[in-house]
């Protein structure tokens, strides 16, 4: 929000949304007040990042210096940028009202955490979701079911608490959570699809679809491999049953 472009594009969006208001100052007036909200929402999900975040961080540590296995590789936060939140609220029909953002966009907080084996994925989901303190609101697995384009990954979305000074506030965090071999796929494909936007070319869908498959195939083999040498730590402990 620091960058004047990324303001001045969010504000001609917001004219746009207002554009009925026959007063020019009342719409003024409305994008103040949406933004200043926003920022302190924004803020919010900040804050849920870290939370999460720090509870991953906590399971790292203890497997890194305690165990001698640790199912995660890699961790990444990030939050959605105010105009990816305006344009996907736009897309859906969504008013841009912070209620109905707060209540229709669940992703605008989000972290990526990469395991070895697609057992791991699944025990790490198990882990943070028998926390106290985190609520599951949604689990969405396309390992099990991929997207129609290869996709694989498991999506959790979480609620964490908040702790403000006056009150708390629950956030919504959307967990990612895959292997090495799914993450690598998907930032290739997702690559491919900006350049392309979205409108890859039909032979190059159809390869980056095989692609896919084989990624899949390479998980089974490293789990079997790793099967031999040692059981899942976890018991082969899997969400799916």
């Amino acid at each position: 929000m620091d960058d004047q472009t990324d303001v001045a594009r969010l504000q001609g969006m917001l004219l746009e949304q207002f554009r009925e208001e026959a007063d020019a100052e009342q719409q003024l007036v409305q994008i103040r007040t949406l933004m200043a909200d926003l920022r302190k929402l924004f803020l919010y999900y900040e804050f849920g990042i870290e939370e999460v975040s720090t509870k991953i961080e906590i399971l790292r540590k203890e497997f890194e210096q305690i165990h001698d296995y640790s199912p995660i590789e890699h961790v990444r936060g990030r939050l959605k940028s105010h105009e990816s939140v305006f344009r996907k609220a736009l897309k859906r029909g969504c008013a841009l009202t912070v209620d109905s953002i707060r209540g229709e966009i669940t992703d605008i907080a989000g972290i990526r955490i990469t395991c070895s084996f697609v057992s791991d994925v699944y025990w790490m989901a198990e882990m943070l979701s028998k926390q106290p303190d985190v609520t599951v609101l949604q689990t969405k697995d396309y390992i099990a079911e991929p997207k129609e384009n290869g996709y694989r990954s498991l999506h959790l979305i979480v609620q964490i608490p908040v702790f403000l000074s006056t009150h708390t506030e629950y956030v919504p965090v959307e967990l990612q959570i895959r292997t090495i071999a799914m993450d690598f796929w998907a930032s290739i494909e997702h690559k491919l699809r900006y350049k392309y936007d979205s409108e890859m070319p039909e032979h190059l869908a159809e390869q980056i679809s095989d692609s896919a498959l084989v990624a899949a195939e390479l998980d089974q083999r490293m789990g079997l491999l790793r099967d031999e040498v040692r059981p899942s730590p976890n018991g082969g402990s899997d969400l799916r049953h």
